[in-house]
């Protein structure tokens, strides 16, 4: 294929980081690879129950305090999310992401600092800003690879397998370090990120002729967009909301820290069973059924922390949920990414996303109150069946595209 030439620089050689080696681009490391940079961003999503716990046994935050600062943080992940829609087509990626890790190093370094409750609310504000085009950037290279709901799987295997472990080890760091260990592992998530960025391809928008680039604008159909964009939104607000409050729930119906610090963990480590389903199933069973019924079961496990004064119950919901939300995210996020090639409607699927995460903990954080989790159950129980209304019809139509 001809291109136009571009002058080369002086003759030199390679650096260092040309002489490292390459995943390719759609092999299983590349995808464990993107996993990682599409997780940096929103690491800190993985571990909200342990940072909402964190500011409260560590700051001494109220539980709508704690809430705020969550909710400030994922909100400005969609902000950021939103601002990759428009930029990740014509941006060098790398060095985006680059600059980006960087940034979230230092957000991270200066909010162990902070003690009051409005400069935690800007400065992870910011940080979610930050992480969010991070992560806007990350779904938009993987949509540029083959099989993108296989590859979803694994960022879900990834977030999933380390949320489990912060979830199990942080919280009973709290009490002797404070909140300190929790962005302390944020930072560590992200160094580790940075030293993977160079193994990566360059995943580059493939060059489409004009008439293409205009047929490939009307396929999009935006009403059925709309509605996974919906769904999605939905189905992140209503599983959030649960969980950033659930060491509270746990707490509150009488169990021990140590049982729910373990249950977590293990849960989030058994989800990944969820996640990894998706990268063997991928599309071969279509998307409608598997979602529809993943996501009745997390309405039952999701009522079944009702029962959270059963150590056996609070167990099964914790587990069952981890591993229908790691199940239908996946494929959620995967039909976002289906609707285009260059990766803009997965960036804006991540988006939806991202409000989603965020506007689940506020709920939650104007429902509990004083320790009304009852109602915060019903909520997330009513958001998820809207959630399956919506996701029908595109679901629907991208199995009959197939």
């Amino acid at each position: 294929m001809s291109h136009t030439a571009v002058p080369d620089a002086p003759a030199t050689k390679p650096s260092l980081l040309k002489r490292l080696p390459v995943a390719p681009a759609n092999g299983e490391l590349a995808r464990v690879l993107l996993s990682f940079l599409a997780t940096a961003g929103l690491f800190y999503v993985n571990i909200m129950p342990a940072l909402i716990d964190g500011l409260i046994d560590g700051l001494g935050f109220s539980n709508k305090e704690a809430g705020f600062v969550g909710s400030a943080n994922v909100y400005g992940a969609a902000v950021g999310a939103l601002a990759a829609v428009f930029i990740v087509k014509f941006i060098n990626w790398k060095k985006a992401a680059l600059l980006l890790l960087l940034g979230l190093l230092l957000a991270d370094c200066f909010s162990i600092y902070l003690t009051q409750v409005s400069a935690l609310v800007i400065t992870r504000f910011f940080h979610g800003c930050i992480g969010g085009m991070l992560v806007g950037i990350g779904f938009a290279v993987i949509a540029r690879t083959t099989e993108a709901d296989r590859t979803f799987g694994y960022l879900l295997t990834v977030q999933f397998g380390l949320g489990g472990a912060g979830l199990m080890f942080l919280p009973p760091l709290v009490p002797e370090f404070g909140t300190t260990a929790l962005f302390l592992a944020l930072m560590a998530f992200s160094a580790i990120t940075l030293c993977m960025l160079p193994f990566l391809a360059d995943y580059k928008v493939a060059e489409l002729q004009l008439d293409h680039k205009k047929l490939a604008a009307q396929k999009i159909n935006y009403k059925l967009l709309s509605l996974a964009l919906l769904a999605t939104f939905l189905f992140q607000a209503a599983n959030m909301g649960v969980y950033a409050y659930v060491i509270g729930l746990g707490k509150t119906a009488g169990q021990d820290m140590l049982f729910i610090s373990s249950t977590l963990g293990f849960a989030a480590w058994i989800a990944i069973a969820g996640s990894v389903l998706v990268i063997v199933m991928s599309t071969r069973f279509g998307r409608l059924w598997p979602i529809l019924i993943a996501t009745l079961l997390t309405i039952v496990g999701t009522w079944l922390f009702h029962y959270s004064d059963s150590k056996s119950y609070y167990w099964v919901a914790n587990v069952g949920v981890g591993i229908t939300w790691a199940f239908v995210i996946s494929y959620l996020l995967g039909m976002c990414a289906e609707f285009d090639s260059s990766g803009q409607m997965a960036a804006l699927g991540g988006f939806a996303s991202k409000m989603g995460l965020a506007s689940g903990p506020l709920t939650a954080a104007l429902i509990v109150g004083d320790n009304n989790y009852g109602l915060l159950i019903n909520v997330a129980c009513i958001a998820l069946i809207l959630c399956m209304a919506a996701v029908m019809l595109p679901a629907l139509a991208l199995d009959k595209a197939r």
